[in-house]
């Protein structure tokens, strides 16, 4: 099989392809351990980069000490509000009652449903989304861009589809995403977002994930139904998934496919005639095959500009196989002259994805430590930053770590990548992460924000999963709620001083 290549143990022996990082004076050294392997590699062998790091010395581009300049867009009453639901956000116990509440029949009780929903609704809602509809989504956008100059990447925040018309109404939600992008300033969009379990149900993408795992392990096995696509898979890829030859799709299931791709291509048309990227989320490592899949067909039907691709696929650094898929698909976009685009993100299902392996009797398919996920996730921003700065490939950095934002701009301009091409873009979620938004805008980088948008109703699951799963994402929101105190203080000090303070 082509996409074949000898195991990521063997590869680990290989000379890294990328620049390593020091994350700070505390810096991540960990490398992956090497494996011995007697037999040295032919000619023909690609050379992986790795996820070793070693400690250099570099200075930053981005100023996170200038509490004035970071937060000059904010009004003082916007600054306090933020302030105040951050330090709510980050309270376990919060977190837990409302996953709590949300679950319970309490919820069934009309009166109690009501002042909830309220409640959150001018809180965490107003904080962490967008709006309520398309339309309230694009006012808060062109608010931020006229205020901040930082770009919307507009997310639908849709659950799971059951069926075709289900998939086919939120397709129709998805497309509203990028008709109403339309009529906003030119730029102040960089993405319509989409998820593929929305528009293909979760037993039909298992299904085809099992069928993709046992090919890969058996070229031997024929998929009647695939399309050409990159590598979806690395030797260092989890299969426990699928122990057992899955039985071929159904013709109903392959139908049921081939409409999934189609909505797929509907929304990748759309995106291109509004010139709007589209950019596919990732999911559970039980269905990223099959997304992966519908992701990069996708790329290679509609990717033909080779500096404004239209198809995004996402890349979860805490995942161990991460960089060896990364690398294989990069490869095979070049040979193919296929210009691909990735977001690169550490990752929001560690809790299910480690349970799971664990009840299988499996090690986890994530990283062993955060030191581990963090090398991983800069050396492969290292890997497409170098690639950007050879000419190929474009990138959005999507990171809350506010040492890899650091790195990472210092990267780029090592590189002599411009600040204002828009091949290399950062990202964080609406409401987190705001001082190293502002940090890196201030410094000159393309910066978007992820804004969910849709009913309280169909947010606030999100919301609440997000919550769950990345407890330690909303504790890490110290910075900004130590930042936004300083600049509360200064600003009181000077209201009641005068000058400037």
């Amino acid at each position: 099989m082509a996409n074949r290549l000898v195991s990521s143990s063997t590869l680990l022996n290989l000379r890294p392809f990328v620049r390593a990082f020091n994350s700070s004076p505390s810096s991540i050294t960990t490398d992956v351990s090497p494996l011995n392997f007697g037999e040295k590699p032919d000619d023909n062998t690609p050379i992986f980069p790795t996820c070793a790091t070693t400690t250099t010395t570099t200075t930053t581009t981005i100023d996170l000490g200038d509490v004035k300049a970071l937060f000059s867009s904010m009004s003082t009453a916007k600054l306090l509000r933020a302030s105040g639901n951050l330090h709510l956000a980050a309270l376990e116990p919060m977190v837990d009652f409302g996953m709590w509440l949300m679950k319970s029949g309490l919820m069934e009780t009309a009166g109690l449903r009501g002042i909830v929903l309220g409640t959150i609704r001018h809180t965490f809602f107003e904080h962490f989304c967008a709006g309520r509809d398309a339309e309230e989504a694009g006012r808060t956008a062109r608010r931020i861009w006229e205020s901040t100059g930082m770009r919307a990447m507009l997310n639908y925040a849709l659950e799971h589809t059951t069926d075709n018309p289900t998939s086919d109404r939120n397709l129709e939600g998805f497309i509203g995403t990028v008709e109403a992008s339309k009529p906003l300033p030119p730029s102040s969009v960089s993405f319509a977002i989409a998820k593929i379990t929305a528009i293909c149900s979760i037993d039909l993408l298992k299904r085809v994930s099992d069928l993709l795992r046992w090919q890969y392990r058996n070229p031997s096995f024929h998929l009647p139904w695939k399309q050409n696509c990159f590598p979806i898979f690395a030797d260092s890829s989890p299969f426990y998934h699928t122990l057992e030859r899955p039985d071929p799709l159904t013709p109903e299931e392959e139908e049921d496919l081939q409409l999934a791709l189609q909505r797929l291509f509907k929304l990748c048309h759309n995106c291109r005639e509004a010139n709007l990227p589209l950019l596919v989320d990732a999911e559970y490592t039980s269905v990223q095959p099959a997304i992966d899949y519908l992701t990069y067909a996708a790329a290679i039907e509609y990717n033909k500009d080779k500096n404004n691709p239209i198809v995004y696929g996402t890349i979860q650094a805490y995942l161990k196989d991460s960089m060896d898929r990364l690398f294989l698909a990069a490869q095979a976009a070049d040979k193919m002259g296929v210009p691909i685009g990735f977001k690169l993100v550490r990752g929001a299902y560690l809790c299910s994805e480690t349970q799971l392996a664990s009840s299988l009797g499996y090690d986890s398919p994530v990283h062993n430590s955060i030191q581990e996920t963090h090398a991983c996730y800069n050396g492969c921003a290292s890997f497409l930053l170098d690639r950007i700065a050879n000419g190929t490939g474009t990138v959005v950095l999507a990171t809350h770590n506010i040492e890899s934002g650091k790195l990472l701009a210092t990267k780029a301009r090592e590189l002599g990548i411009s600040k204002e091409d828009h091949k290399v873009q950062f990202a964080q979620l609406y409401g987190m992460s705001e001082s190293l938004s502002f940090a890196l805008k201030n410094a000159g980088f393309q910066v978007s924000k992820y804004m969910a948008y849709g009913p309280i109703e169909k947010v606030l699951p999100y919301l609440l999963r997000r919550a769950e799963e990345n407890r330690g994402l909303l504790s890490s929101s110290s910075l900004d709620r130590l930042l936004m105190r300083k600049e509360l203080k200064r600003r009181v000090k000077a209201a009641v001083l005068g000058g400037d303070s």
